[in-house]
C-alpha cells in the first residue's frame, strides 16, 4: 500500500462483456508510466478514442453500457430501411403491372365496338365479323380467337408439316423403299391448335383408302385437317376415299393422279354443318355439337401433277392461316362423372375414336353386363398384350369389357414401349396399364415383351394361379369367360393339357359350325389362352429365349423339347376373331387371305358339349368311336378338292366323314398342305392335329382327316381303300420341313 498512489483524473474503468479486467499498478517511482500489468492496453484504447474526436468522458460513456445500445439501434435502422426498400420494389412492380394490364384492356377495347350499328341478325353478324378479324399472337391467351400458319411441304421424296414454324410431321429420304409412301394426315385441334393425331395411309397399296376413310369418318366436327403425299398416293384410291374427301371441301382430288403431288388443308365439317362459304358465323344459339366447329371447309389447296408416268409432280409447298376458336367454345358439356372426367381427359388432346368424343350422343365408357352364374374365372387375370396400335386396342377393350363375366379390376394393358396414345386408351376405360422399356428387335422384342407381361402379371397378383392373354387385335365373343369358366377345370385336372385356347387353326366359316364343340390339339395355337402359373414360373419363365435370339415366342412354345407332348383345347368355333391387318407379321392380304373369314362365335350363352372327355383317356375312347363309325371317303371315285367331295348333312341324320391321306412321320404335312389349299383353311404349315389326325366339317358334315402310317388312327382303316397323296408331296413336304424350322420365312411367302 505504500508504494500505491491514486490518478484523481482517471474515468473510472468498466471492462468490456466477457473480457477479464487486468489491475492497474502504480509505483510511486513512475506515475506518468504504464505499467507492466496493462496499462499499455489501457493507454490505447484511450488513444484511439482521442483519434475519433471523443473525449475522456465520451470514451467512459461508448466504453460502458451505452456501446451496446448503440449497436442495438444501429441494426434496428438498418433492418428498418432494408423493409422499406423491399416494399418500395414491390409497390412499383404492382404499378408496372396495372399499367400493362389497363393498356392490354385498352387495346383490346378498340377491336370491340362498344355499339353495334344495325339491330337483329346484321347487328349480331357484324360484331361476329369483328371478334373474328382478330388476330392475337398470344399462344396462351384462351379467351380470343387466334390463327395457325401452317406450311406443307408435298414431293418425291420429303413430306413436311410446320406448324407457327414448328415442324410436327417429317418424312425424307428412303426412295424407293416404299416408307412414308402414300397420304399423310395431321390432326389438329381447333382451339389449342395441338396435335391429336397423325396417320398414314399407303394408298398405294391395296385396302389403305378403306381405312383412310374410316379414319375421317371417325374424326370429330371441327377438327383442322392437313393432308400431304409422298412419292406416290393414288394408285388404289379409289372412288370412295375420293367421295370423302370432296366432302371435305377438295375441289382438286378428281384430278388427283400418277405420282401427282398434293396438299390439302381443311376443317372438317358435318351433316347439318355449317355452310364451307361462311367465314364467320354465330354459335350462340347452336347446340353443342355445332358450336365446337371452326368454319367449315376447304382454307388451302395445291397439286402439282405429274408430266410422265416416269416423272413425278414438282414440289408443293403450301401455306395457310387457320382460324381457331376459344377453347370453351371447343370443348363440349358433359355432365359432370368419373366416366366423363376421363372422357374429356382423352378427348382433349387425342381424336380418331367416333362417338367417344360426340358432344350430343357420346358412346359408353362403362358397360352393364349379366352376371355370369359360377364363374371360375371372375379372379384370373386378363393380360392384353399391346404395341402402339390404340385404335386396336381400343376395339378390343371395348369387345372385352361387354363380355358377361368380365371383371375390370383384373384387367392389365402392357404396352411395349413409352407410347402416350395406348397408355391413354386403357385409362379412358379406367383400366389399368403398364409400359415395359422394349428389349430386343422385331421378333425377339415381341418375345421380350410376353415374357415381361407373363411375370408382371402373376408379381402383381402373386395368389393367381392362372391367367388368360390376349393381344390387341382381338376381338372377343359373348361368350369368351363363360367359354374359359367351363373349361378351367381340365386344365388344373389334367396334367397333359398345355393350354386351353379360344382359336381353333382351322376354324372358317366354312369349316366350323358347332360353337359347343371341343378338340385336343397339340399345336398351341394363342391368339386368346390360358395357362397355369406351375407351367409358366416353374419351366417356360427359366428357358425363355434371350434377347438376342429372333425366335417367335409360340413357335418357341410349339418345339417339342418344350410342349413335351401336352396338348390344348380349342373350340369348333372361336371365341376371338383376329382384325388386325397392320404388324411385325401382318398385312392387309396376309389378314384377308387367312384371318377374315375364320369363325367367330356371337351367342351368348353356349353350354359346351362333353367336356369331361376331353380327359386324355376319354378323349381317345370319344375319337375311336367316331372313327368306327364315320363313312370313309376314297379319293379314287371322287376328286377332295371338289366342293360335293364330302356329302352334306340329311334330314334324318348327321353322318361324320373319314378320309385318310398319305403322312409317313411327323413332319410329313405334303398331302394335308395340299388338301388344306383346295379346301381354304390354313395351309402355311401343319398344324391343329392330333396324333395324326384334323378335325373339321366341310358342307356342314363332321370330317376326319387321318395321316397314314403315322397316326396311330391308321389302323382303323379299311384295307380296300388307298390313302390320298398329293401329286407335289416332295415339293409340299419340303416347304412344311422349312415353315417348322422358320415359319416367318414361309409367311413371308
Amino acid at each position: 500500500m505504500d508504494s500505491w498512489c491514486p490518478n484523481p483524473r482517471a474515468p473510472p474503468f468498466v471492462p468490456k462483456k466477457g473480457v477479464s479486467s487486468i489491475p492497474f499498478t502504480c509505483h510511486s517511482s513512475h506515475r506518468s508510466s504504464p505499467t507492466r500489468y496493462g496499462g499499455s492496453r489501457y493507454s490505447s484504447l484511450r488513444g484511439g478514442l482521442d483519434i475519433l474526436g471523443f473525449g475522456s468522458g465520451q470514451s467512459s460513456r461508448l466504453s460502458g453500457p451505452g456501446m451496446g445500445f448503440f449497436r442495438a439501434g444501429s441494426k434496428r435502422i438498418l433492418g428498418r430501411l432494408l423493409q422499406g426498400l423491399l416494399l418500395l420494389v414491390l409497390v412499383l412492380t404492382i404499378a408496372v403491372n396495372v399499367v400493362i394490364i389497363v393498356d392490354k384492356s385498352q387495346k383490346l377495347a378498340t377491336l370491340i365496338p362498344a355499339r353495334v350499328q344495325g339491330s337483329g341478325e346484321e347487328g349480331t353478324r357484324g360484331a361476329e365479323l369483328t371478334m373474328h378479324s382478330r388476330r392475337n399472337n398470344l399462344r396462351l391467351q384462351e379467351t380470343a380467337p387466334k390463327t395457325l400458319s401452317l406450311e406443307v411441304l408435298s414431293s418425291h421424296d420429303r413430306l413436311a408439316v410446320t406448324v407457327d414454324g414448328a415442324t410436327i410431321v417429317e418424312s425424307s429420304g428412303d426412295r424407293g423403299s416404299g416408307v412414308g409412301r402414300g397420304i399423310h394426315v395431321l390432326v389438329l385441334n381447333q382451339a389449342t391448335g395441338a396435335v391429336m393425331a397423325t396417320r398414314e395411309f399407303d394408298t398405294y397399296s391395296p385396302y389403305e383408302d378403306d381405312a383412310m376413310t374410316l379414319f375421317l369418318n371417325m374424326l370429330a366436327t371441327g377438327r383442322i385437317l392437313v393432308f400431304a403425299i409422298k412419292d406416290e398416293g393414288t394408285y388404289n384410291l379409289k372412288s370412295n376415299a375420293r367421295e370423302a374427301l370432296r366432302k371435305l371441301g377438295s375441289t382438286r382430288v378428281d384430278e388427283l393422279g400418277w405420282r401427282d403431288m398434293w396438299a390439302f388443308v381443311t376443317v372438317k365439317g358435318g351433316p347439318g354443318g355449317i355452310d364451307s362459304s361462311a367465314t364467320h358465323y354465330n354459335r350462340s344459339s347452336m347446340p353443342d355439337e355445332r358450336r365446337r366447329r371452326p368454319p367449315s371447309g376447304a382454307l388451302a389447296e395445291q397439286l402439282s401433277k405429274s408430266s410422265d408416268f416416269n416423272s413425278w409432280g414438282s414440289a408443293v409447298v403450301l401455306r395457310a392461316e387457320v382460324p381457331l376458336v376459344t377453347v370453351r367454345e371447343s370443348e363440349c358439356d358433359w355432365s359432370e362423372s368419373e366416366e366423363n372426367r376421363r372422357r374429356r381427359e382423352f378427348c382433349s388432346h387425342i381424336e380418331g375414336y367416333g362417338s367417344v368424343c360426340s358432344c350430343d350422343q357420346p358412346a359408353p365408357l362403362t358397360f352393364t353386363t349379366e352376371p355370369l352364374l359360377n364363374n371360375q374365372v371372375h379372379d384370373v387375370p386378363v393380360s392384353i398384350i399391346a404395341s402402339n396400335r390404340p385404335h386396336y386396342l381400343y376395339r378390343s377393350l371395348r369387345s372385352l369389357l361387354a363380355s358377361p363375366g368380365v371383371n375390370p379390376d383384373m384387367v392389365t394393358v402392357f404396352i411395349d414401349g413409352y407410347y402416350e396414345e395406348p397408355l391413354a386408351v386403357t385409362k379412358l376405360f379406367g383400366l389399368r396399364g403398364i409400359q415395359h422399356t422394349p428389349l430386343g428387335v422385331r421378333n425377339a422384342r415381341i418375345s421380350q415383351h410376353y415374357k415381361a407381361s407373363l411375370t408382371a402379371t402373376f408379381n402383381i397378383f402373386p395368389f393367381a394361379r392362372h391367367t388368360i392373354i390376349l393381344e390387341e387385335d382381338l376381338d372377343v365373343s359373348p361368350d369368351f369367360f363363360s367359354y374359359f369358366s367351363q373349361t378351367l377345370g381340365l386344365l388344373d385336372s389334367d396334367a397333359s393339357l398345355y393350354c386351353v385356347s379360344a382359336w381353333n387353326d382351322q376354324g372358317y366359316e366354312h369349316t366350323s359350325v358347332d360353337p359347343a364343340l371341343l378338340y385336343r390339339v397339340e399345336t398351341m395355337p394363342g391368339l386368346g389362352w390360358m395357362l397355369k402359373r406351375p407351367l409358366y414360373k416353374e419351366e417356360l419363365e427359366p428357358k425363355w429365349p434371350t434377347p438376342e435370339k429372333m425366335w417367335d415366342w409360340d413357335m418357341w412354345m410349339r418345339l417339342p423339347e418344350v410342349r413335351r407332348n401336352r396338348e390344348c383345347i380349342v373350340p369348333d368355333v372361336s371365341r376371338t376373331y383376329h382384325f388386325g391387318s397392320s404388324g411385325l407379321n401382318m398385312n392387309s392380304f396376309f389378314q384377308d387371305t387367312y384371318f377374315k373369314k375364320h369363325s367367330f362365335n356371337t351367342l351368348l350363352y353356349i353350354e359346351l358339349k362333353e367336356v369331361d372327355r376331353m380327359q386324355k383317356s376319354s378323349y381317345e375312347e370319344l375319337i375311336h368311336d367316331l372313327l368306327r363309325d364315320a363313312k370313309v371317303l376314297d379319293t379314287s371315285k371322287s376328286d377332295p378338292c371338289h366342293e360335293s367331295f364330302v356329302p352334306p348333312p340329311t334330314d334324318s341324320e348327321t353322318p361324320t366323314y373319314v378320309l385318310y391321306i398319305r403322312m409317313e412321320d411327323k413332319l410329313d404335312f405334303g398331302a394335308w398342305l395340299h388338301l388344306a389349299k383346295c379346301w381354304r383353311v390354313w395351309d402355311l404349315d401343319g398344324r391343329g392335329y392330333h396324333h395324326g389326325m384334323w378335325r373339321l366339317n366341310l358342307n356342314s358334315s363332321p370330317l376326319l382327316v387321318v395321316g397314314v402310317p403315322h397316326s396311330p388312327y391308321s389302323e382303323l382303316r379299311p384295307q380296300n381303300v388307298a390313302e390320298f397323296t398329293a401329286q407335289n408331296n416332295a415339293t409340299a413336304n419340303t416347304e412344311a420341313t422349312v415353315s417348322e424350322n422358320n415359319s416367318n420365312d414361309l409367311v413371308q411367302r
